[in-house]
């Protein structure tokens, strides 16, 4: 793909949705950091559900670390590998306590040093509480680079260097929140909105679908 069909996609994109942003629910950056953590294969939706039991009273590293992993188990038990999250969860606000002062860190190395928290996570933290141009490359914007042409790549690693890369500047912030909603809503796994879908003159997926 072209560096001048690319940046029409994404004008548009921006067009459609001028202030995209994660469908996670959250007020602070510690908020956000947990939800991303529980929402590994699992809906923004099931982690909407449990987080707003537990937040109002719970939403800090300090109130989290006092519900203890058997607390937190019983809020988050609806949302798959609730155990493993729990535990990952309390060690990490114990860990930013001891080493962060109960504040989120601004770095990948840091965030990534965390339980629980991987590439993916430290870069939906880096760009939605730290307004860093980051892209956070989940199963959507994977299939989405690929079939569209934007950035395809063999794994997630080669997609988010390469859509860091051809991405351009002005569109890098809201980048991978386009591409999320998209892959999400429109351009489907298992068979892709291709008649509802804004950018489907520009996109060079092959198999496109002639109806909804």
């Amino acid at each position: 793909m072209n560096a001048a069909k690319r940046r029409a996609i994404f004008a548009r994109l921006q067009a459609a949705n001028p202030s995209p942003t994660t469908e996670l629910e959250y007020d602070t950056p510690f908020q956000l950091l947990i939800a991303v953590l529980l929402s590994a294969q699992a809906t923004d939706k099931s982690v909407n559900l449990a987080t707003r039991k537990f937040f109002p009273a719970h939403g800090t590293p300090e109130g989290m670390l006092a519900l203890g992993e058997e607390g937190l188990a019983e809020y988050i038990k609806t949302i798959g590998l609730y155990r493993t999250k729990a535990k990952n969860a309390i060690a990490t606000c114990r860990l930013l306590i001891e080493r962060h002062g109960g504040q989120v860190p601004q770095t990948r190395e840091e965030l990534e040093a965390l339980p629980g928290v991987g590439r993916k996570t430290a870069n939906v933290v880096l760009n939605t509480a730290f307004g860093q141009p980051t892209m956070a490359v989940d199963t959507h914007i994977f299939r989405v680079s690929n079939r569209t042409g934007i950035a395809p790549g063999k794994n997630v690693l080669e997609v988010e260097l390469r859509l860091e890369k051809l991405v351009p500047p002005e569109y890098r912030q809201d980048a991978h929140h386009w591409l999320i909603l998209h892959g999400r809503y429109i351009c489907v796994a298992r068979k892709p909105k291709c008649p509802q879908c804004g950018i489907a003159d520009l996109c060079e997926y092959k198999a496109k679908t002639l109806s909804a």
